[in-house]
């Protein structure tokens, strides 16, 4: 990606995360007080991810568990019938809802509407030199691998999607990856790990 097409990329990043955050306020509005009224605890699930560089930063979600049954750092792909998700998380799920709190993320930098999906720590930890090119980028709302199969993908399947993303990331890239997030969004493919 050349210089150009990065900074025009970080401004598409601020004018669309700012613009979807002023369209879909009321939205977030009305899941805050549905995931209150479901079940008790908190409206946001914030939990430590690694950014670009492996800079480590915070990452809002929309709690879609039960909050007695948060997962543990190494618990992380959730099946359809898992018990710890409740029935509103099962519809913030399926269509992506929960990740919508990025757009601040987005917003102030920490992440980009496309790149590979922003991980945990133990994880990166056990990188090898071609896995740690996935860092070379802001992590994103959607990517290569989310487009490709997202949680049905094993691991080494998703990273090596997102490695290929960095290795030849561009605008036309991201716009693609864009259009087909829309029909992944469409028929729910790979929401859950045993789908």
């Amino acid at each position: 990606m050349t210089l150009f097409e990065k900074i025009f990329k970080r401004i598409m990043d601020i004018f669309c995360s700012f613009a979807l955050i002023i369209i879909f306020f009321p939205l977030f509005i009305a899941v805050g007080i549905l995931i209150k009224l479901e079940s008790e605890g908190s409206i946001f699930f914030i939990q430590e991810r690694v950014g670009r560089n492996g800079v480590l930063f915070k990452c809002i979600k929309f709690r879609t568990m039960f909050e007695h049954k948060i997962i543990s750092e190494n618990d992380y792909e959730i099946k359809k019938d898992d018990p710890k998700i409740t029935p509103f998380g099962l519809f913030l799920r399926r269509w992506a809802i929960d990740e919508m709190p990025q757009l601040f993320n987005v917003l102030i930098g920490d992440m980009s509407i496309v790149g590979p999906r922003p991980t945990l720590l133990y994880q990166v930890e056990k990188y090898d030199d071609f896995q740690k090119k996935r860092l070379l980028v802001k992590p994103g709302l959607t990517g290569w691998a989310q487009v490709n199969g997202r949680n049905k993908l094993t691991w080494p399947e998703r990273i090596k999607l997102d490695v290929f993303y960095v290795e030849h990331c561009s605008i036309v890239f991201d716009i693609k990856i864009l259009f087909l997030t829309f029909k992944v969004l469409i028929t729910g493919e790979g929401v859950y790990s045993n789908r």
